[in-house]
């Protein structure tokens, strides 16, 4: 599958499912994904162990409550040439039993059928009170 939009798709559609080989299968080995703001997971995470053990599984995924789902549903999903703009939400309760319900949006670029980066934008300020007070 090398068509940018079903690429992101598809990772989208498996972090939902909790897919873990099509995650790992639609990264590069040298991606790089960037989260906004001033967060504990702020910056660039780089390379495909990094951003899926380090950002998503340990840092980002530790912060929610493991009893309960994380609900990721696509919302929209443009496509030009290899960039891809989705847009997501993401509800979850966190550790401190509080609501997490955050609209997200990222810009991906897709190259030979993999995600080779990724800038993510959302309410850091929800994000802060939520899942880091």
């Amino acid at each position: 599958m090398k068509d940018p939009k079903a690429v992101v798709t598809r990772y989208v559609e498996a972090v939902a499912a909790g897919d873990l080989p099509t995650i790992e299968a639609s990264f590069s080995p040298d991606v790089e994904w960037t989260y906004p703001g001033d967060l504990p997971l702020s910056g660039t995470w780089r390379g495909r162990d990094v951003v899926i053990n380090d950002f998503l599984g340990a840092a980002a995924g530790k912060l929610f409550a493991a009893d309960q789902p994380v609900v990721i549903k696509l919302v929209n999903i443009l496509a030009d040439g290899d960039q891809v703009f989705a847009e997501w939400t993401a509800q979850a309760t966190a550790l401190s039993g509080a609501a997490y319900d955050n609209r997200c949006g990222g810009v991906f670029t897709v190259r030979d059928g993999q995600i080779v980066a990724v800038r993510e934008y959302l309410d850091t300020d929800h994000a802060r009170k939520v899942l880091f007070n």
